[in-house]
């Protein structure tokens, strides 16, 4: 991985706008202007979108930000309301204002490619069956096993495991011991749920 040189610091981190083909828009200098900085006071800004720059070569940003003063033309009151702690979180974005959109974005306004947000809901879903009692995580891990559902009564429980353990003992297998290990998770699966709360 090639490290950029110091006197080229990496644009993600240090703002420089490259290929503009701008020139510095300080009077006299021919540098490439790659650094945006706010327009002079008293310029006139752009009012059918974002907002105007001016674009500055390295030495010239460098020294309109050591000379920067957000507060300039505030009165004390003003600096005083800039400087809580809270603001600018009173005004109400578009989204939530209550006559500025026309509803409130859904969760079907969402995209989940990678189906993060709705696994994650099935997951918290599966952690509960229908009659509130919660599922431990060993508890969906061991309903995996069965192929039970997380609301099989102790009836289900039972049935499952005694088909599974017929179809993976040896003996049912003309003593073929290849599923062994199938068989113990079985059993582990089901002495797992039977002392499980769950299915008290």
């Amino acid at each position: 991985m090639s490290v950029p040189p110091k006197d080229r610091p990496n644009t993600r981190f240090h703002g420089r706008v490259e290929g503009t083909g701008r020139t510095c828009d300080e009077p006299g200098c021919a540098e490439p202007g790659e650094f945006r900085a706010p327009l002079l006071a008293g310029a006139t800004p752009r009012r059918d979108g974002p907002g105007a720059f001016r674009y500055l070569c390295l030495d010239h940003v460098r020294a309109f930000n050591s000379g920067y003063n957000f507060f300039t033309g505030m009165s004390a009151d003003e600096i005083h309301d800039a400087q809580r702690p809270l603001a600018g979180w009173e005004s109400e974005t578009r989204a939530f204002a209550q006559g500025g959109a026309d509803r409130p974005p859904r969760w079907a306004d969402f995209g989940d490619p990678l189906d993060a947000i709705g696994a994650r809901f099935r997951e918290r879903m599966a952690a509960v069956r229908k009659d509130g009692k919660p599922l431990s995580q060993a508890d969906r891990r061991s309903l995996k096993v069965l192929g039970l559902d997380p609301d099989a009564d102790r009836r289900a429980l039972r049935t499952r495991y005694s088909e599974l353990v017929r179809k993976f003992h040896p003996d049912r297998n003309g003593g073929d011991r290849s599923m062994e290990k199938a068989l113990q998770e079985v059993i582990a699966a089901y002495q797992q749920l039977k002392k499980s709360p769950a299915f008290a």
